[in-house]
């Protein structure tokens, strides 16, 4: 470890240029990545005062594949992404977590009190103190650290900035404490843990799979408990394909109940057949029953079902097109994986609100810019928020003027595709 005043003098002098140009692959972005972290340390030393540091990065993600299937225990292709969450961190004696995230309150938890408490569900320090526990829960060895956090993973936009923070506070654990040792699935599984428990958020485990390992990944959650997990070898710079992000400013606020349905009516399929998921359920029996299902459980239900089995399989394609360097037939799949989202999952607009349908907006001039330039799909959980286009590289400058003449400025965020999960950056 070092001290702020010695790691900001070290950072300056370019020492740790080539990690940073590892970890965001954008020479041009170096210069901005080291004064966001030299501000960072500052901050640290501002609030915590001068000590021993470390600095830990997670990543944001983007789901590729498998819309909405890894609650059923499903097949998932997603990636991490050059945007981060980024933490200044340093132990301390007593057995006290101190954590201030750049521009919240500080947050204080001691590690002799870390039973959940109900009035911290949708906080921030419930995050915390759900991921603290669950890692210590598993035996981990625990200590007291500061900690100060920024990050420029958007809040919102389908990147996942909640699996970014919980990846990252059991990241500064297993440096801090344990060797960096825990493994990224073990730290995935514990977010998901504060996530769920602690949080109160019901979600399946690829965006802290996806933060946690990095990279293209395949992941297969038939047994949850040790998914299957596949780092795919993809090459989209030199396939000449450039992954965006828009930024549609549409609010997630108040769509909590409309993704919590997702997988209560799934499940609700599931259940007729005497199974929990639907990855336990045969699709021939499912197409045998359609009748009944749809008396039962309605027909939103049974389409949202119909989307899992199409789309669980057409993960297990695009993989195999990736292997095979067939880029066509990978875009191909994921127009395919987005045109199933929008009429079967239907998760593109809310269909109690008729005025505000930002998503189905972004797609429509999506495709019209794009043309045979590029593919574009809903991004994440959908209904507000993000949509995702895979654009040929010549097309982007003309992609991003489209998209922000409708969205504004800095809407469309474009980005690589990260080597690098959780990871201590400078220790």
């Amino acid at each position: 470890m070092r001290t702020g005043k010695k790691l900001t003098a070290e950072i300056l002098s370019g020492k740790w240029d080539e990690a940073l140009k590892k970890l965001y692959m954008d020479n041009q972005k170096i210069q901005q990545q080291k004064k966001r972290y030299v501000k960072a340390v500052a901050s640290y030393c501002e609030i915590f005062g001068e000590m021993p540091v470390e600095i830990y990065s997670a990543p944001g993600r983007s789901e590729v594949g498998g819309n909405h299937t890894d609650h059923q225990h499903g097949r998932v292709l997603a990636a991490s992404v050059s945007l981060d969450a980024i933490a200044v961190a340093g132990r301390v004696d007593e057995p006290l977590v101190r954590i201030q995230s750049e521009g919240y309150k500080l947050c204080e938890i001691r590690l002799d009190e870390l039973d959940k408490k109900t009035r911290e569900e949708g906080t921030t320090k419930g995050l915390i103190r759900g991921v603290l526990a669950g890692l210590k829960q598993q035996g981990y060895k625990m200590g007291g650290f500061c900690a100060y956090i920024t990050s420029d993973v958007l809040s919102g936009s389908g990147l996942s900035s909640s699996a970014a923070f919980e990846t990252l506070i059991g990241t500064v654990v297993s440096g801090l404490y344990n060797h960096a040792e825990i493994p990224a699935v073990t730290i995935a599984q514990t977010g998901r843990y504060a996530e769920n428990v602690y949080f109160g958020k019901p979600s399946g485990l690829m965006d802290q799979m996806a933060c946690a390992i990095g990279g293209m990944v395949y992941i297969d959650f038939e047994n949850e408990e040790k998914p299957q997990v596949e780092k795919i070898d993809a090459d989209f710079e030199k396939a000449g394909l450039t992954l965006c992000i828009v930024d549609t400013k549409g609010s997630h606020a108040g769509l909590t109940h409309e993704y919590a349905q997702i997988p209560v009516e799934m499940k609700q399929i599931a259940a007729h057949f005497g199974k929990n998921v639907l990855r336990e359920v045969e699709e021939k029996d499912f197409y045998a029953a359609l009748p009944v299902l749809c008396k039962e459980s309605g027909d939103r239900a049974v389409l949202r079902a119909i989307h899992f089995f199409a789309e669980d399989e057409r993960v297990v394609k695009e993989v195999n097109a990736l292997r095979a360097g067939d880029w066509n037939r990978f875009l191909k799949l994921v127009k395919e994986s987005g045109d199933s989202s929008y009429k079967y999952l239907q998760n593109v607009y809310v269909s109690r609100d008729t005025v505000s349908e930002p998503v189905a907006i972004a797609l429509a001039v999506s495709e019209r810019a794009l043309a045979d330039k590029g593919v574009c799909r809903v991004h994440g959980g959908g209904f507000a928020g993000t949509i995702q286009a895979f654009v040929k590289e010549a097309a982007v400058l003309d992609y991003k003027n489209a998209m922000e003449a409708v969205f504004g400025a800095d809407s469309c965020h474009v980005l690589k595709i990260r080597r690098y999960g959780g990871i201590r950056v400078i220790g």
